[in-house]
């Protein structure tokens, strides 16, 4: 799915008013009757409403939301935030149509005229839409803070007030702080970013029928990857002549004293996603571990205790290393002459990252599409620090182009950076475990063991990868949630998908 600008919402808008044809009012309507139905879907006619509207599109939006429900039995209280600009044609349109309704309609033109939010109303913010690109000054700053102060439900409609589509927020005492947002046919950039998430707590993409065949032929950098995506990139096994050495071989390397768990869930990742041959090349300390853990896992040693001398024999198709190795200095020359000498392709999470960190230089030894799996701290280390979310998806892209790499920058909406920007859309709290990234290098590993490309195998994995998070939670609590246990429901999502 893609992600739009503001402009080019507008541009999908008049198209599909013009080719339709429909009127700006009645696409209007059939956007808010949208949000209409999901607001009735979630909330007893006995919830008392406010609907906060400003003069442009959004409080057009918010006029005819209003209209809807009090027409359903909601009691319906609007306030119209006065600015210096004239209404538009489709808010004084819905304005006139209200007024034939019991609607109690109050007009804000000083903080005495705010009304006071009692902890049962439901807030419908629809002050902004998505194409504010300043921050509200004056009584509008002061209407958002005194709605954040309420501590009540507040659905924002299509952007939180305040909230910029595609910019950095300077100023965060002037956003709304909604519980959920409403967001028309395609999401926003801002809606997935760390930096907004007091802003964004939870959102909802309405489909209002823009025209589909102009969205498919606009350009855009940012894709929110989805279910459709990832069955278009899975195959499923259906030759019978197949066998094992048909599935590819992933070869695992890490691990330390201490540390064989890691490699032990990468390695096991790595053939429950369907890699025909998983070796483990890891310290001699970790040899029955694996063995007696992982007895389809093929095991090569490396020193006693850590990885250094990268004696690796195996004729693997896919690497993957890093879980669990440590950063001994022994560590970093043996990775140094393994990536000199190395060709096969990578995937290259935790301690493989931080030896990349320390010695910078070995980063123009990766294979062409590498894929690097850090986590926001291991990112930092390689990039430097970041102002804010959207200089820190610029460093990273610049990175990526580079060194030819393809970056996974993990977290909710784990962004994924190829040849475009992917959002992942599957994944909850529950993945806040130790553990589940060496289960993402592993499931990497074996995707791309099995011939996927680089790119498939990242964007598969982290969608199989935080959607057995989803099935777990539906019956079990997030703070249950373990590594292996990823594992465990990987089957599930795979029939699933």
């Amino acid at each position: 799915m893609k992600i739009f600008t503001p402009k080019q919402i507008a541009q999908t808008d008049q198209f599909t008013i013009k080719n339709e044809p429909i009127s700006s009012v009645d696409l209007m309507e059939r956007a808010s009757t949208k949000c209409f139905e999901w607001i009735i879907a979630h909330f007893p006619k006995t919830q008392p409403i406010a609907v906060f509207c400003g003069t442009g599109n959004n409080g057009g939006d918010g006029l005819v939301i209003a209209r809807l429900l009090e027409n359903n039995g909601f009691s319906v209280n609007v306030y119209i935030l006065k600015l210096g600009n004239n209404p538009g044609e489709e808010f004084s349109t819905n304005l006139e149509r209200l007024k034939k309704y019991k609607s109690t309609i109050k007009i804000i033109e000083s903080t005495d005229d705010f009304p006071k939010i009692t902890n049962q109303t439901l807030i419908i913010d629809a002050l902004f839409g998505n194409g504010l690109n300043r921050p509200p000054e004056g009584l509008a700053l002061e209407l958002i803070q005194h709605i954040n102060h309420s501590k009540t439900t507040v659905i924002s409609i299509d952007l939180p007030s305040g909230l910029f589509a595609n910019q950095p927020v300077t100023k965060p005492n002037s956003v709304i702080k909604a519980h959920h947002t409403l967001t028309f046919q395609v999401p926003k950039l801002a809606l997935f970013l760390p930096d907004n998430k007091d802003f964004v707590k939870d959102w909802t993409i309405l489909d209002i029928g823009l025209d589909e065949e102009y969205i498919n032929q606009l350009p855009t950098d940012y894709h929110y990857f989805t279910e459709d995506l990832a069955k278009s990139i899975y195959k499923p096994r259906h030759d019978k002549w197949s066998h094992k050495g048909t599935f590819g071989h992933a070869l695992i390397i890490g691990g330390s004293y201490g540390k064989m768990g890691a490699v032990l869930l990468s390695s096991k990742a790595s053939l429950k996603i369907g890699s025909g041959l998983v070796t483990a090349h890891i310290p001699e300390c970790g040899y029955q571990i694996l063995q007696i853990a992982l007895p389809e896992v093929m095991v090569t040693t490396d020193s006693d205790k850590i990885v250094s001398q990268f004696n690796i024999k195996v004729d693997a198709t896919a690497i993957g290393i890093g879980p669990g190795m440590g950063t001994d200095e022994e560590t970093q020359k043996g990775f140094k002459i393994f990536l000199e000498n190395n060709s096969k392709p990578l995937v290259i999470d935790a301690d493989a990252l931080n030896c990349l960190s320390l010695n910078h230089e070995l980063l123009e030894l990766l294979p062409k599409n590498s894929i690097l799996t850090p986590h926001p701290k291991e990112l930092e280390r390689l990039i430097g620090k970041w102002k804010n979310d959207y200089e820190k998806i610029e460093k990273v892209r610049a990175f990526s182009q580079k060194y030819n790499v393809i970056m996974v920058v993990k977290g909710a909406y784990t962004m994924v950076v190829a040849d475009h920007i992917y959002f992942n859309s599957s994944g909850n709290v529950a993945l806040s475990t130790g553990g589940s990234g060496d289960v993402l290098t592993g499931m990497i590993t074996g995707l791309l063991a099995q011939g996927y490309s680089p790119k498939d195998a990242t964007l598969l994995g982290v969608y199989l990868h935080g959607k057995t998070a989803e099935y777990y939670t539906e019956n079990h609590a997030p703070e249950t949630f373990t590594a292996s246990l990823i594992l465990e429901y990987l089957s599930e999502t795979i029939e699933k998908l």
